[in-house]
């Protein structure tokens, strides 16, 4: 009987400790985590960081030590993955994966890239890890940032930077890139195929302000296969605009409104009004 008894006890708690196993508790983290993909002309940026939120405490200089190695936010450091080589802060930064320290002061900060992404905190930062250190002056901002913030902003076609912003500090700094070699020849070659890109390589020529005379050559090319395409039109007008040909800009854009009006397409009714107006 007592054998029975233990054996049933036994049981018991193998079920137990079964469900308690399986119990998982869910709980939202203390800091979030955010994600971002940021464009750089034909490659990505890839940013992941921890957001811990201020609370009413003092930031700097309390909770985050100056003049000490800080992770950049909570739990584990950020992590800047870069597609291709690029120039952060004018120093060149090869393709890959780099975690993000700092060191904050009242008057400069320490940018740090580490050669080591993967790290909870600060506590086994090691200097001869560093890839990159750069300075950078940080700014005291009107408005009070609650959660610490990261942001790409001023994203052109090859450049963007970096904000980092917490209580009522900000500091930020530069990556840029020269992709023109690669997208020039991925144009050259696109051309010897069958299906020319004249449209993609009119809007490249204007935007990057390479020669206009051939972005206004494709352009009509490409305009002759799309008569119906209001957004065609539009940039046709913008670069015929910037070569000199005021007229044909003029007769694109009433084109341009004309087919928008008719396609009940009130983004490129406007877009092609703006255009008009460029052009007179």
């Amino acid at each position: 009987m007592r054998k029975t008894i233990l054996s049933l006890a036994t049981v018991a708690m193998m079920f137990l400790g079964t469900e308690l196993s399986q119990a998982q508790v869910q709980l939202p983290p203390a800091s979030s985590t955010t994600t971002i993909i940021q464009g750089l002309g034909i490659k990505n940026i890839i940013l992941s960081y921890q957001r811990p939120n201020a609370k009413g405490r003092k930031i700097f200089g309390d909770l985050v030590p100056y003049n000490e190695v800080w992770r950049t936010g909570a739990n584990n450091i950020p992590t800047l993955t870069l597609d291709e080589e690029v120039e952060i802060e004018g120093n060149k930064v090869p393709a890959g994966t780099y975690g993000l320290f700092t060191i904050p002061t009242p008057s400069e900060w320490t940018i740090i890239l580490s050669k080591n992404p993967k790290q909870w905190g600060a506590y086994q930062y090691k200097q001869e890890d560093d890839f990159l250190r750069f300075k950078v002056k940080p700014q005291k901002l009107a408005h009070k940032v609650e959660t610490f913030t990261i942001l790409f902003e001023d994203v052109t076609i090859n450049s963007t930077k970096v904000t980092l912003a917490w209580e009522n500090t900000q500091v930020a700094f530069s990556i840029k890139t020269d992709q023109s070699k690669e997208i020039m020849e991925s144009i050259e070659h696109a051309m010897q195929g069958e299906r020319k890109p004249y449209f993609q390589a009119a809007q490249y020529y204007y935007t990057s302000n390479l020669d206009i005379t051939k972005a206004a050559e494709w352009v009509k090319l490409a305009d002759q296969g799309n008569t119906g395409a209001p957004h065609i039109k539009y940039w046709k007008s913008l670069i015929l605009n910037k070569a000199g040909d005021k007229a044909g800009a003029r007769k694109a854009a009433e084109e341009g409104i004309e087919m928008a009006k008719k396609a009940n397409n009130p983004e490129y009714v406007k877009l092609n009004t703006q255009a008009l107006k460029e052009a007179k």
